[in-house]
């Protein structure tokens, strides 16, 4: 599509994910699981449904993944609850890795340069953040989708505020350009 800019896209369906995440916490994390479970579905059911529109002298094999991706999407689908306490753990096991690698960024960079005591606040609030996930999954749910939902939110403002100062301002290319490489080499003659 001309005209499309993919961060002006970007921005707002990262908008829309950061509200949705803020104004309905206890729902997003089912809701997300859902939609991964239609993901897995949709495919699934349109192998299953190719393989037996097929005559049957046409069919080459069995789509096992298929059957398999249908039975994951279905318990995605089924069970939401389940699998959005898995996404707090591994969001939590995400958090305290971020934290855990800010804070030894910090040290070694203690080596070359002096590092202020107030530039470990943050990594030591994402890495406590990533434990309290890690051992109270359900009971920080919520707050972990607000989180992320903000997070989100002010990577859209971010992204649009890019957008807006930035990529609209760009100069384009004129599309009557004669190409350099094809004009500017001549014919030689063969001299004998």
């Amino acid at each position: 599509m001309k005209g499309l800019n993919y961060s002006f896209v970007r921005a707002i369906c990262a908008l829309i994910i950061g509200l949705v995440l803020v104004m309905f916490p206890e729902q997003a994390g089912d809701y997300f699981v859902i939609t991964i479970g239609v993901v897995f579905l949709i495919p699934s059911l349109i192998s299953l449904i190719g393989y037996f529109a097929q005559r049957a002298e046409e069919r080459r094999r069995f789509p096992i993944e298929g059957v398999g991706s249908l039975l994951f999407g279905l318990w995605l689908v089924i069970m939401p609850a389940f699998f959005a306490d898995l996404l707090t753990f591994v969001l939590g096991f995400i958090l305290v890795m971020g934290g855990v690698q800010q804070i030894a960024s910090l040290a070694g960079a203690r080596r070359w340069m002096p590092v202020p005591g107030g530039f470990y606040v943050v990594p030591v609030l994402i890495l406590i953040a990533g434990l309290v996930a890690l051992f109270n999954p359900t009971g920080v749910r919520s707050t972990a989708f607000i989180i992320i939902g903000a997070s989100s939110m002010v990577y859209a403002v971010s992204e649009l505020v890019n957008w807006f100062k930035f990529t609209r301002r760009r100069p384009q290319m004129p599309t009557n350009m004669p190409a350099k490489d094809s004009e500017d080499i001549e014919d030689a003659e063969i001299i004998e």
